[in-house]
Formats: C-alpha cells, structure tokens, sequence
C-alpha cells in the first residue's frame, strides 16, 4: 500500500510541475483528489486492510492529499499570474492617445417647433390632449360633419384598413373624443402624426404631424379666436408679426378662415421667402360648427367654440427656413447637426 501511494504521489507531482495551464490542473485534481479518483480508490480499498494497519495507511493517504492540494493551489497561483501578466501585456493601453469624441444627441427640428407651440398654448391655460392613431371613420369623418359622399373620405387620400377603421387623416378626432369625454369648459391642443395617400415632394409626405386646437365655452366669439391666433403668432414668429383672416371652408366650422402671418423675413414687405406677397399661410381656423357640437353631446345654444389646425412640418419650414419637408426625414447628420 505504501508503495502504491509513493508511486501516486511521484506520478501526481510530475504532472503538476508539467502542467502548463489552468485547465490541465484542473485535470490532475480530478484524476488524484475527485471522488474517482487515485486516492479516493486507496481509501476505498481500506478495508482490505488489517484494522491495526489502518490508521497508519488513512494517515499516509491524508498526507499525500494534503500534499498535491498544497501543490495544485501553488501551481495554480504561478499559472494565474502568468496568465495575467501575458493578458497585461497584450491588452495594453496607450493612455497618451487622444480619447474619443463622446456624439451627444439633441432634439429634431420638428420635435423643438412642437415644443415651441405646447409651451404658448400652455401659458394660455390649454391643456395637452394625445388620442389613436388608428380611428373609426366615425372620429375622423362622421363626427366632424364630413359625410359619406365627401371627397376627403375617397380611398385616394385615405389609408383604410376596413371600411370603417382608417389611419387618422388629421387630430380632429382627438377633439371629439375630448367633447364625449369632458364638459365645457374646455381648452385643449392635440398634437399627433397623422396619414394621407400623397406622393413624397418638397411640401407633401404620406406621414407627417399636425397640432389642431379647440376652445368650447359660453359666449365664445370669432373675435376670441382672433385674438388667440394674434398672440400665438407674436410669441412663435416675433413681436412685430400681425395675421389676416381670409374666408374659407372647412365643414367642420361656420364660419372658416385661413390665416395668415406677416413675412418674418422681410416683415411684410416682400420677398423670395414669402414670393413677394409679405405674407405667409400658417393654418386653418374657424367657429366650431353647431352640428358637431350637437354630435358630441354639447347643446349649441348654451355653448359656442373655435378650433384651429396647423400642420407641425410647415412651422419647422418657416421657423428654421427649410426649403423641403424631405431634409426632416432623412436622417442625414450634416442636416440634423444644424439644429
């Protein structure tokens, strides 16, 4: 038995010092100290042993355990350090290059004019209302008094998925479930993106994002929504800036008008800006029309309102003088870096 375990030993030692990586260590234990292995078969093997002989042998086995576990850990160590050190080596770093340049982001055009706009609207005591994107023909066209025969709900400029669920054309709708939902008085502006079967140019996208607003009290006049647009227009374009009503349609508001502001460019003189008009279009407005009211639970002899919408694209354009809606969505860097 002695000689069994010196020839283990011997055999353990020389294949620790020739071990020449962490894994081949980890062989050895297993092959001498695992539960299958050498010595654990002597310690087994006990038993066949003569019981005076047995202490004296399970001391020698526990002595060359103590041994090779000595052995192993220092060889583990070696290995490890060695291993460390070529890892140092190879991995080094040279701390006198320069570092590089951290790219911080910052807010797109469109979403920097969007917050422009919530702010002035929120200093006038608006709230700020968000709805689906996907609507039923109801919200989107019934409701805000555009019939079935109406050209707007013609399958080329509108993306519907069935006959009566579509991509919202506009954030109208966003009013009309404000009206189901609140009483006047109400005060609100819904920004969103909305859909329409237009081909990409300059001034036109399939996807783009309108801020439509909407006042419902008593006694609201046209000379209110006047008054608001004039503000509006001094806080997002300048002091200086005046608009001019002119007449228009829209069937969801009697009366309508189109609304437009003083060149902030030339300052009403004319100029390529504004083709030598002095004058630029911003949005559509008018008196919310008493059939819509009517369809939304609100009696039109006790409450009157107005409603406005703007496209968010066309006030980036003018805002920052961007000549193609296309440069917003394009992701091009250069474009992007400018804002």
């Amino acid at each position: 038995m002695k000689e069994k375990l010196e020839q283990i030993k011997a055999e353990a030692l020389e294949r620790i010092e020739e071990a020449g990586a962490l894994e081949k260590l980890n062989d050895i234990r297993v092959a001498y100290l695992g539960k299958k292995g050498e010595l654990t078969s002597v310690l087994k093997s006990l038993k066949d042993v003569a019981p005076e002989d047995r202490p004296k042998v399970g001391q020698m086995v526990n002595d060359v355990r103590a041994l090779l576990e000595e052995r192993l850990e220092n060889a583990k160590a070696v290995l490890a350090r060695a291993a460390r050190e070529e890892q140092m080596a190879r991995e080094e770093i040279d701390v006198t290059l320069p570092s590089k340049k951290a790219e911080i982001g910052h807010k797109h055009p469109n979403m920097v004019a969007l917050e422009e706009v919530e702010r002035i609207f929120i200093g006038m005591g608006y709230e700020v209302v968000e709805g689906p994107e996907i609507e039923y023909d109801y919200y989107n066209f019934e409701a805000l008094n555009i019939p079935a025969n109406h050209p707007a709900k013609d399958e080329q400029d509108t993306f519907y998925i069935t006959d009566k669920i579509l991509l919202r054309t506009q954030t109208s709708p966003v009013q009309v479930r404000t009206m189901e939902q609140k009483k006047p008085p109400i005060r609100m502006i819904a920004p969103g993106r909305v859909f329409r079967s237009d081909e990409v140019d300059a001034t036109h996208s399939p996807s783009f994002h309108q801020i439509e607003g909407m006042v419902i009290d008593k006694n609201i006049t046209f000379s209110d929504l006047k008054g608001t647009l004039a503000q509006f227009a001094v806080e997002l374009f300048g002091e200086n800036t005046k608009v001019k009503f002119r007449p228009h349609h829209f069937p969801f508001t009697e009366p309508s008008a189109e609304v437009d502001v003083t060149c902030f460019k030339c300052g009403g003189v004319g100029c390529r800006f504004c083709k030598g008009s002095g004058w630029i279009e911003i949005l559509g407005c008018g008196m919310i029309h008493p059939k819509v009211l009517r369809m939304s639970g609100i009696d039109p002899e006790e409450y009157s309102g107005f409603a406005f919408g703007m496209g968010l694209e066309r006030i980036a354009l003018l805002k920052y003088e961007i000549d193609d809606m296309r440069l917003l969505y394009e992701n091009d860097i250069r474009f992007l870096k400018q804002f």
